[in-house]
């Protein structure tokens, strides 16, 4: 047995059920074969979905393979898809690619990788059918897609991206130091977000949370406090509330710029509440920092260009 295999072959139990069935799904065992034994029907039905994968085995099943047979048992609408890192992979991203190219909206390939151009893509689809466009596959998302399944599936057509045009994948992420941060576990989360998306749009993104903050910061950071409910910023500091969002990036610009005066440079942002539209925490907070983001970066560019001119 080698020490970085989960399931052996003569293994019993419910983990070799659980491959079975996700084995069974793909097509490569039949139902009667989920007996909860890791015998030969299941070891060959391992070493063809292996040969598909271009994946090695020794007939026993490691981590890879495990992860593998994971991310192709996830079905459009079975999880909710946004961008992070790492990025979500698997073949629900895949089909989520296929659909929104086949309906117009290039993603750039079908990669099975949920990135920044498969996020422009499902941004541009919300914004097409008047849905929230948070870049947030999830259960409205899903709906409509299946609404509209008839027009993409089998019908998928890959074309290139010729330019990522949102504002967060701006060169600003490169030249704005920008440290977030929040005093509570959901504005700590929506800064934390709000870093990791900054990261997967442009890996050369110098805008952090605190909690990620890897350099000493300089005279020419911002930083950029998170508020929610009655949580209050530090005195002085000017306050910038989430609403009215047609107006965000404009006040946030008045913001930056009055606190770039100062010897430390502050802004606090404030949200209305910890739910967006009856979302649980965590949508709401992953809502929150892609609008904050969004709205930030389209702050920053005016202001160099303001400067250039």
């Amino acid at each position: 047995m080698e020490s970085n295999s989960i399931i052996t072959i003569h293994e019993k139990g419910a983990a070799v059920e659980d491959l079975q069935r996700r084995l069974s799904t793909l097509g490569y065992l039949p139902e009667d074969g989920i007996d909860g034994i890791y015998e030969q029907a299941t070891v060959d039905a391992v070493k063809a979905f292996c040969r598909d994968y271009g994946l090695a085995t020794d007939g026993n099943v490691d981590q890879t393979i495990w992860s593998k047979l994971v991310d192709e048992s996830f079905e459009l609408g079975d999880r909710s898809l946004y961008l992070r890192l790492p990025f979500f992979h698997g073949k629900d991203v895949r089909v989520l690619q296929s659909a929104l190219s086949a309906l117009g909206f290039a993603t750039g390939g079908n990669d099975g990788l949920f990135g920044p151009h498969t996020e422009e893509a499902l941004r541009k689809f919300q914004l097409n059918l008047g849905l929230p466009a948070d870049g947030i596959a999830g259960a409205f998302t899903f709906k409509a897609l299946m609404n509209l399944r008839h027009s993409w599936e089998g019908n998928s057509s890959f074309t290139p991206i010729p330019h990522f045009g949102f504002a967060r994948a701006a060169e600003v992420l490169e030249t704005n130091m920008l440290c977030l941060f929040g005093t509570s576990s959901f504005t700590r989360s929506v800064a934390s977000r709000m870093s990791n998306i900054s990261r997967a749009t442009n890996p050369n993104s110098k805008v952090t949370s605190a909690e990620s903050l890897l350099v000493e910061p300089d005279s020419s950071t911002m930083f950029v406090q998170i508020t929610v409910d009655e949580e209050e910023a530090n005195d002085g500091v000017p306050v910038v509330d989430y609403e009215p969002l047609d107006s965000l990036a404009l006040r946030l610009q008045q913001a930056i710029q009055s606190a770039r005066a100062q010897a430390h440079p502050r802004i606090a942002i404030h949200l209305p509440s910890k739910v967006w539209y009856e979302a649980g925490e965590e949508r709401s907070a992953q809502h929150y920092a892609i609008v904050l983001l969004d709205a930030l970066c389209s702050a920053l560019e005016s202001l160099e260009d303001n400067d250039a001119s």
